[in-house]
């Protein structure tokens, strides 16, 4: 029989939130040739500590600013260079700032300048967003301990005088900002003093060791062969104790079962995303990528898997039926936090469950999260981003997975507290529900140089799986996903192919068989698998994800192309949403407030959607309430929520936001949604005709709808720019935006 349940107050969890300490594998991965660097305010150079040094280094910026930290005692400590895309160069103090900041603080500036190029951006980028792609770059730096000197392909850009104390030595190391990587082909340092001299190690730890001086302390190429530059990874320090820009953590427990079981109830909620197992059975999956406060936990019903546990069988008539030893159930968890990103809000990594179990003797009992459950760093790599939008690129680490013994002693969790607490005061249930199937790809291809590609027929938002009979110990694969194949039939991984995004999924192999599960979903139709071949392979296929919906949505014609269309259509909303209504399950994963809306109206009609609506709608209200508070602001809405960059909007998107809640009031009755948004919305109405030009060729017309920045100013039209087809921007009072304000009056 189906029991009702209630959902859970949040008073009512008796759970405490738990995560583990920060830090574990370094943000340094040797990939495609390179050693590639990531997020990180403090990556050691492993040379010797010297006063007089030259840096060589082959780099390319690849997000952001590529940094070097010189005359360093640890994090937020010395001078940073930094180098990006374009060629500018900045020598500042050392900012100190940790994981998950938005930004890196800005500091005193020593000195910058530029080196000029011929490289021309290929379209106006947005504000904070690389101008140019980056580049191979020569970097040289000299300190004689009195002059930074920094040369670029040649060219002396920067000599700044800036003495330090007698006797000072300090160390160097790398830098990297949020949501920001760098690949570096090579790196060589050189004591540069007095070749007359030598002097004995800092670190030296025989007596005696020294090092002479123009020696070269350290020479690093890693473009120089995949064994090579293991070799010299091997040298770096591979743990850090910051924060990893990818956390990924393992918690497990037991559940004392003391009774047969009647009914069982599992509440999950995690920042970002959680998968549960019991007795190593996955029970329930979920994701929150919310704001604090604005969260949401899934709850499962694992009763079936529960009971099947041996009932207790009572010693004597009338006594309550319990073991005299209760049977533990495994309980593991695997935890994955990705800091501030496009549709995801950064917060701090945290795990609360409660299991609520009925016995049939009608006892209850209730298991949370608590310190005595323990957690690790889970088996994964930290390999970089896969663009500037903050998605890391996951890298599971096989050989590590297969080290994982399950009697292997881990540290206890830390705690939170019980929930609610000030980093998650509140949590909400969620409304909707994925869909997950496996497909197997409808053909395999085989590319002109060998490497076998399947190809799933059609894009899809999908996470890829493997099974391999065996592997080679460390051997590190690069299954790759694209949208299409390049003339040798490859993956094309070209910057408009791959939607400027690293579509990899590294794989370290462990020896014998195994499976590649991915836990990140991308966008794709082909996944190639080079190095491997087709008799490794028992199993390929991926896991298409989208929100799951009432209906199906069909259409026939006796017209073949109409047909076609509305099944383009029918494919771009029903992928068009996984957690949330996003941009594109590839780059922008965010729910952007126009995306939605166009997303939501089709869905609604379509498959008989109303529980993304709900949620999204309810969203944005949150986005006005957080940002949106108070004068010329009052009226509008974030353009993208939950996000990582914080209060930003685009002005013709707030006005959308009240005829699309009257659609869904139309379509569903929800009259306490619509109470709940309708001093927002009334705010959007009085937003629009605060700019309502009463005089002069515009008069009564919406004239330079205040808000956005950038290309976004008073209003967008379309983006990027070729998609306005011409459209006048200068134009005072555009037409698509009176349409949009007139809209919002009369849905209001």
């Amino acid at each position: 029989a189906v029991v009702f349940s209630t959902g859970l107050r949040d008073s009512g969890w008796g759970a405490e939130w738990i995560h583990r300490a920060p830090g574990g594998r370094a943000p340094l991965e040797v990939l495609d040739g390179a050693l590639r660097v990531a997020c990180s305010p403090f990556l050691p150079v492993p040379c010797a500590p010297v006063r007089h040094l030259i840096v060589e280094a082959r780099l390319r910026p690849v997000m952001g600013w590529a940094g070097i930290l010189l005359r360093s005692t640890g994090p937020g400590t010395g001078l940073l260079l930094e180098l990006n895309t374009a060629g500018n160069l900045v020598l500042r103090r050392a900012p100190e700032w940790e994981i998950p900041a938005p930004v890196v603080p800005d500091t005193d500036v020593l000195a910058s300048a530029q080196l000029e190029r011929n490289a021309v951006a290929g379209q106006e980028r947005l504000p904070g967003m690389d101008l140019v792609p980056g580049t191979w770059q020569d970097l040289t730096v000299s300190d004689d301990g009195t002059t930074i000197t920094v040369t670029v392909d040649g060219v002396e850009l920067l000599s700044v005088n800036e003495p330090v104390p007698a006797g000072f030595k300090s160390r160097l190391a790398l830098h990297q900002g949020p949501r920001s990587q760098s690949e570096y082909a090579s790196v060589r340092i050189t004591d540069a003093a007095d070749a007359n001299t030598s002097t004995v190690a800092d670190d030296a730890s025989v007596a005696g060791d020294t090092v002479a001086r123009s020696a070269v302390l350290l020479d690093h190429r890693f473009d120089a062969g995949p064994e090579e530059a293991r070799a010299f990874l091997g040298h770096w320090a591979r743990t850090t104790a910051h924060r990893q820009p990818d956390e990924w953590t393992l918690f497990r427990s037991t559940v004392p079962l003391t009774g047969g079981v009647a009914r069982a109830r599992l509440f999950v909620a995690a920042s970002h995303h959680a998968q549960l197992a019991l007795d190593g059975a996955t029970v329930l999956s979920t994701t929150s990528f919310g704001y604090p406060g604005e969260g949401y936990y899934d709850a499962a019903d694992v009763t079936a898997l529960l009971a099947a546990y041996s009932q207790g069988e009572p010693k004597q008539p009338g006594q309550p039926a319990q073991r005299d030893q209760p049977v533990e159930v495994p309980l593991t968890a695997l935890l994955h936090w990705y800091g501030p990103g496009q549709g995801r809000a950064a917060g701090l990594p945290g795990l609360l469950v409660r299991l609520s179990v009925d016995y049939t003797d009608g006892r209850r009992e209730n298991f949370g999260s608590a310190p005595d459950w323990t957690a690790a760093e889970a088996p994964y790599r930290q390999a970089g981003y896969r663009n500037d939008e903050g998605d890391p690129v996951e890298h599971l680490d096989g050989q590590a997975a297969a080290a994982l013994d399950d009697g292997q002693d881990m540290p206890p969790a830390l705690s939170y507290g019980t929930h609610p607490v000030p980093e998650f005061p509140g949590l909400h249930p969620r409304r909707t529900s994925l869909s997950e199937e496996f497909v197997a790809p409808e053909a395999f291809l085989t590319a002109s140089d060998g490497t076998l590609v399947a190809d799933f027929g059609r894009v899809i938002p999908a996470r890829p799986e493997v099974d391999f009979r065996t592997g080679v110990s460390g051997r590190t694969l690069m299954i790759r996903a694209g949208y299409i194949l390049d003339a040798d039939g490859r993956v094309d991984t070209g910057k408009t192919a791959s939607q400027n995004t690293d579509m990899s999924f590294p794989y370290t192999q462990a020896y014998g068989p195994q499976q590649f599960r991915a836990r990140v979903h991308l966008g794709f139709r082909y996944l190639e698998l080079p190095g491997v071949e087709a008799a490794d392979l028992s199993r390929v296929g991926a896991v298409v994800v989208h929100g799951s919906h009432p209906q199906d949505g069909t259409f026939t014609s006796s017209d073949s192309t109409l047909d076609a269309v509305f099944g383009l259509l029918r494919d771009s909303a029903l992928y068009g949403v996984q957690e949330q209504f996003v941009d594109t399950p590839t780059r922008e994963k965010g729910q952007f407030l126009a995306d939605a809306v166009n997303i939501s109206y089709a869905t609604m009609a379509l498959f008989g959607e109303h529980a993304y609506t709900a949620q999204a709608l309810r969203e944005f209200g949150w986005s006005a309430g957080r940002y949106w508070t108070d004068g010329e602001d009052l009226g509008r809405y974030n353009a993208v929520y939950p996000n990582g960059d914080g209060k930003r909007d685009i002005p013709d998107f707030s006005l959308m936001m009240p005829e699309w809640a009257e659609e869904y009031h139309l379509r569903t009755g929800d009259l306490a949604l619509v109470q709940e948004l309708l001093p927002h919305l009334c705010n959007t109405a009085d937003y629009a005709l605060r700019y309502v030009a009463v005089e002069g060729p515009t008069a009564g017309l919406v004239t330079e709808l205040g808000g956005g920045s950038g290309p976004y100013l008073h209003g967008i039209v379309d983006w990027p720019a070729p998609g306005r087809f011409g459209y006048d921007m200068e134009c005072a009072a555009k037409t698509t935006v009176n349409a949009q304000a007139y809209s919002a009056l009369i849905s209001t």
